[in-house]
């Protein structure tokens, strides 16, 4: 196990903090949910933020906020109308898991999200991060909120090779990030190290020209901020293939509602066949869509047909496809088949 008083042997904590908060309150970037740190907005937007790009996240948070301004309005919606709004995010159980939560707190805590860390880390979907993250930026307290940039940011300060695709690695820097973190200002200390992983410390070409803390890093003294953080490679993703049938009649086209559990649940599409399909039923072939899940990659040859084999197809006009969520793999085949329906076109454009 790591030594951290070895590790924090002759490093001037107070220094580091003063000017890491103070770099990043100079510095940091406009982002919406920094506009009021109510923790309702701050819990959304952590949701919002796992394993997806802040420029993403940005308009899809806004438009969710504009509908569900409150967590009592998001507690009495629908859940396929929480879902529509996410649509396009992906990892649509973080939402889901985020609605059922919500529910949870207005009525059990009176819509107030806990502050008591024992409280809040049992709701559905919390995990240590969420935990983190919205008890240090939204209430001020003194908890680590490690994601990758932290690691990263952490593993170059302090000389860090251990393996951050272990979780015990994670464990290894809430450790380090609790010893280092002033606890009067959690807050800004927390977004600081993530602010500072996303714009300076960043994988590949990191500016330490501009780097608050170079002074103490390890890997900026060594030069060895390509080697940092060590982290192993995924196994190779599973390659699934299928054909993607668009099939119009009187004005309306073919869709497909997936099961409720499993991948892209609930969601609809195109009807997806064995590839050959499409061919078999003398379809004309319209191109290729590739989509890459985390464990999985779909390849989608899309097919213009004037029949469909047997299923339970669904026909809808361009309004009812409307109302419905579909996947971004989803959004693709209709990019690619032309769909020109504006009501279609208006309600995906987030």
């Amino acid at each position: 196990m790591l030594d951290l008083d070895k590790l924090f042997t002759n490093y001037t904590i107070p220094e580091f903090n003063e000017n890491l908060v103070t770099w990043f309150n100079r510095e940091k970037r406009d982002l919406p949910w920094r506009h009021n740190k109510n923790p309702y907005r701050v819990w959304v937007s952590e949701v919002m933020l796992q394993q997806t790009r802040v420029d993403t996240v940005i308009p899809y948070f806004n438009r969710f906020m504009e509908r569900f301004p409150t967590m009592e309005s998001l507690a009495e919606a629908e859940p396929e109308d929480v879902v529509k709004y996410w649509e396009g995010l992906g990892y649509y159980s973080r939402v889901r898991n985020l609605h059922q939560a919500v529910r949870e707190v207005v009525a059990v805590y009176d819509g107030i999200v806990p502050e008591e860390k024992e409280r809040f880390e049992k709701l559905k979907g919390v995990g240590p991060y969420t935990t983190g993250a919205v008890l240090s930026i939204a209430y001020n307290q003194p908890e680590p909120a490690v994601d990758g940039n932290v690691m990263r940011v952490m593993s170059r300060q302090f000389g860090i090779y251990d393996d951050i695709a272990l979780p015990k690695t994670r464990k290894l820097f809430e450790r380090v990030v609790r010893r280092l973190m002033d606890p009067s200002h959690a807050s800004d200390f927390n977004e600081g190290v993530m602010e500072l992983g996303a714009t300076v410390c960043t994988p590949k070409n990191p500016m330490c020209s501009l780097c608050p803390v170079q002074e103490h890093c390890y890997a900026y003294t060594h030069n060895v901020q390509d080697e940092l953080p060590v982290k192993t490679k995924k196994g190779a993703s599973r390659i699934e293939m299928y054909d993607a049938l668009y099939c119009r009649r009187d004005g309306k086209t073919a869709y497909v509602k997936r099961p409720d559990a499993g991948l892209l649940a609930g969601m609809w599409q195109y009807p997806l066949t064995e590839r050959g399909t499409g061919e078999q039923i003398n379809g004309t072939y319209v191109g290729q869509v590739k989509h890459v899940f985390s464990h999985i990659v779909w390849y989608l040859d899309l097919y213009v047909v004037e029949t469909l084999p047997e299923g339970n197809w669904v026909w809808l006009d361009g309004e009812e496809r409307a109302k419905l969520t579909v996947s971004v793999a989803q959004q693709k085949l209709e990019q690619m088949a032309g769909v020109d329906d504006e009501t279609v076109r208006r309600n995906d454009d987030v």
